[in-house]
């Protein structure tokens, strides 16, 4: 299992890091819902739990994915500014839908 973020992401990530409600907490990447062969994707600040895995990227931020599930494999987690501020999600591994936020 592997995150992959941009440098945009990784900055607005820290960012959030940072804020009181944050400390002790890390972000899990999860699954909202699943339409045929893709998942929708999502983020939130937690702890992790014995389900999970905690998964390092190369931008210091850690993440925390359920351990079996296929859908989170290879998830890639981008944030763009133009043409406006966006949160982009994907598993390239399960097809090339993905989830704007």
């Amino acid at each position: 299992m592997k995150v992959k973020i941009n440098r945009n992401a990784a900055k607005a990530l820290k960012k959030m890091l940072e804020q009181e409600e944050a400390q002790g907490k890390m972000f899990r990447v999860y699954v909202t819902s699943i339409h045929g062969d893709h998942a929708h994707y999502d983020l939130m600040l937690d702890t992790p739990t014995d389900n999970d895995v905690v998964v390092k990227t190369d931008k210091e931020i850690d993440f925390i994915l359920e351990k079996n599930n296929e859908y989170l494999g290879d998830v890639w987690i981008q944030f763009f500014h133009v043409p406006k501020e966006e949160w982009l999600i994907t598993n390239p591994s399960k097809g090339a839908h993905h989830h704007h936020h």
